[in-house]
């Protein structure tokens, strides 16, 4: 074994730990944007209205499934250990307590929305606004109708319909459009440096 033998390998066992260590940073900081983004809300009875799904749904298309699905889960776990990283809390509670009250639906549906996009965003959908617009509403219908089915639980039906649905529909599908033209714009920027 001559020495760029020897050298290759620990060249290449480098460059894997620093792509980790940008896949971690990229993860923390889309989960702290995510943290910030809910704190931008109007207060509304049962659940405020917030620029999380703004931020999530672009950070699914830029990152893509599976660094999306970290981002995500890492921020739930933040919220899960007690963090004030929920739009409600700390006053509303914190930890498990606050994702199982009137939010929890939509924080499951945070997950799905990032599932559905983060998919499309790997098939290249993330290239044209409509297409990874089409993915977001699919997204957005999963995260209600998960929001609205867990307010039915708490509330009863008539209630998790007007309470899950009718606030959020057309403030959503605004953020939805513009999310899919900042990943339009900005994802072939940060997309090339996540290959």
């Amino acid at each position: 074994m001559n020495r760029s033998d020897a050298l290759f390998p620990s060249l290449l066992q480098s460059n894997k730990v620093n792509r980790a260590l940008w896949f971690a940073m990229l993860a923390i900081t889309g989960s702290i944007v995510i943290a910030i983004s809910a704190k931008v809300k109007v207060p509304m009875w049962p659940v405020d209205m917030s620029l999380q799904t703004l931020a999530i749904f672009t950070i699914a298309a830029v990152f893509g499934l599976k660094l999306g699905m970290a981002t995500i889960l890492l921020y739930l776990a933040e919220g899960a250990m007690g963090l004030p990283v929920f739009q409600g809390t700390p006053e509303r509670g914190i930890g498990i307590a606050y994702m199982m009250g009137s939010t929890g639906g939509y924080l499951l549906g945070f997950v799905a929305m990032t599932v559905v996009t983060g998919w499309a965003a790997d098939r290249g959908w993330w290239r044209s606004p409509f297409k990874i617009g089409a993915a977001m509403l699919v997204g957005e219908a999963v995260l209600l109708m998960l929001g609205t089915l867990w307010l039915m639980y708490l509330f009863g039906f008539a209630q998790g319909i007007e309470y899950g649905i009718g606030p959020f529909i057309v403030s959503d599908i605004l953020k939805l459009a513009l999310a899919a033209g900042i990943v339009s714009v900005l994802g072939n920027v940060v997309r090339s440096r996540l290959r």
